[in-house]
């Protein structure tokens, strides 16, 4: 069974737990992340969570998500899953982290302490249909709009995260 590493606000191990126990209820706080990918024209990579996630299937998401393994950092975590999810490899940065907890029906929740990576790519994207279901390339702006006209479309950390992206130096310096 997957362990997830639990944690305090400040990011401290505290312990590790059966990822779906993680998930049940409000949720136990752990450590997860969050990849945006961008390409040469400034758009994202975004994802469509497989019909077989038992939380949040088939909604629309930044271009990856996971838990990092015990003694695995953010950057080794997530270059593991963009190759896992996505067929690439991508050079990562750290932006920043949040702290979110959301329900997904009566079926379980999230409660994750999310840490921001960003990377570009611009090669070909070779999905496991096991964890997305589509994906596209799309104009940021577009994106928000959409957002704001169909928000029951996105998982919350994606719409959390995309805004903390785009309010970062990083993203600031690229255009």
């Amino acid at each position: 069974m997957k362990k997830l590493v639990l944690v305090n606000e400040k990011d401290e191990m505290v312990g590790l737990e059966e990822k779906e126990k993680c998930h049940r209820g409000k949720g136990i706080l752990h450590r997860a992340f969050s990849i945006y990918i961008f390409n040469n024209k400034g758009q994202l990579l975004i994802q469509q969570r497989s019909k077989f996630k038992k939380l949040w299937p088939n909604y629309w998401s930044n271009s990856c998500c996971s838990h990092p393994r015990e003694r695995e950092d953010y950057i080794k975590a997530g270059k593991r899953r963009l190759k896992e999810e996505l067929g690439f490899n991508s050079t990562l940065k750290f932006i920043t982290k949040f702290q979110y907890q959301a329900k997904y029906k009566d079926i379980g929740s999230e409660n994750e302490l999310c840490t921001i990576l960003v990377g570009y790519y611009n090669g070909k994207v070779k999905p496991n249909p096991k964890e997305v279901a589509d994906w596209q390339w799309i104009d940021v702006n577009k994106l928000r709009k959409d957002f704001k006209k169909n928000p029951e479309n996105y998982t919350l950390w994606f719409k959390i995260g995309l805004e903390k992206v785009l309010n970062s130096s990083l993203w600031k310096n690229l255009k």
